[in-house]
């Protein structure tokens, strides 16, 4: 699919200070849009928002997305508003299915309000702990509604549906993608995924946790392409009807990534072993074909490339840390340059 020539327009990025939030507002902005970016900053952070380029055209609001939105005129908005990390949901499960219930419901009446084309950030954990593999999009999953991770898993399965009435309902534009783990810079050092978590380890000359038996597998998209398939999607004609998986379809078991990590980190650090947490999942691999035939979107990051680069991200920062004699946890990651960037505060 080539993508079409497009006017700027007014963008509104909930979740726009995390992770994959603040590198779609740097595309954005890049590409001549306003942006506006919502978050609550519970788990978003300033500090990536001062690194954006542009930073006349964006506007920051400091809001939890499950209040009202009162905006006049909007185009786009991405909803990303919503912790990722399972430490992070699972932290106030009730929170988290309330940003995802009742979030999307303002994002739903904004939209119908203004006209706007709604883009959610789903989620591959609808597939739950999946019976199918790889994963497509017309699997209806293996959630477990009542364990420790339900809060998200069920939270955006529910957020989906509500998509879908507004869309048959009340004609909004909607696109859902179903984004499976993804990383990259940008990413705090406290994040508490598995990518992180292994590369702080191991430049921090720490063992890398491994729960389970580490052969339970996963597949790890890079940054830069999952921004760049959530753009196309959010573009696609109507022949896009129904959910889209973006993610990297190359699958590692966590044995293999450990071994990755501790080759690229030139680091022998051991393994240690832990339980496995309850319900997490054995595999997941998604199935791209639509992603293909409806965006012309592949992954072109390998995964090596990607870690290495995420690698040499981490030990700049925690070099970063150790030269302002501060611990690892004391803020999140900033972005390259952020220290001659704007004065947002």
């Amino acid at each position: 699919m080539k993508m079409a020539e497009q006017s700027p327009y007014r963008i509104l990025v909930t979740g726009g200070a995390g992770f994959l939030g603040a590198h779609l507002c740097r595309e954005l902005l890049l590409a001549g849009h306003e942006v506006i970016c919502l978050d609550s900053f519970i788990t978003g952070s300033k500090r990536n928002l001062r690194a954006l380029p542009a930073l006349g055209r964006l506007k920051v609001i400091r809001q939890d997305v499950a209040q009202p939105i009162e905006l006049d005129w909007i185009d786009r908005i991405y909803n990303l508003a919503c912790p990722a990390s399972p430490p992070h949901y699972q932290a106030d499960p009730v929170a988290t299915v309330r940003t995802c219930v009742v979030g999307i419901l303002q994002v739903m009446e904004l939209a119908r309000r203004t006209g706007a084309r709604v883009l959610q950030a789903s989620t591959s954990e609808v597939y739950g702990d999946p019976q199918v593999h790889p994963q497509t999009e017309s699997y209806w999953g293996h959630v477990n509604p009542i364990g420790p991770r339900a809060c998200y898993d069920e939270g955006k399965r529910c957020a989906e549906t509500l998509c879908r009435e507004y869309a048959q309902r009340e004609g909004v534009e909607v696109r859902v993608a179903r984004i499976f783990n993804t990383y990259g810079p940008g990413m705090a050092l406290g994040d508490g995924r598995v990518v992180s978590n292994f590369l702080v380890q191991a430049l921090s000359g720490e063992p890398l946790t491994i729960y389970g038996t580490g052969s339970q597998t996963r597949s790890f998209c890079y940054v830069s392409d999952l921004i760049d398939g959530l753009m196309r999607l959010m573009e696609s004609g109507p022949e896009v009807d129904g959910p889209v998986n973006l993610g990297n379809p190359t699958e590692l078991s966590m044995l293999e990534l450990a071994d990755l990590v501790r080759e690229l980190t030139g680091t022998q650090v051991p393994l240690v072993f832990s339980p496995s947490p309850a319900d997490d999942p054995v595999q997941r691999r998604p199935d791209i074909r639509r992603a293909q035939e409806w965006l012309d979107w592949n992954p072109r990051v390998a995964p090596r490339d990607g870690i290495e680069r995420t690698m040499t991200y981490f030990a700049d920062h925690l070099a970063m840390l150790s030269r302002r004699n501060l611990a690892p946890g004391a803020d999140s990651c900033p972005w390259p340059g952020i220290e001659q960037a704007s004065s947002l505060t």
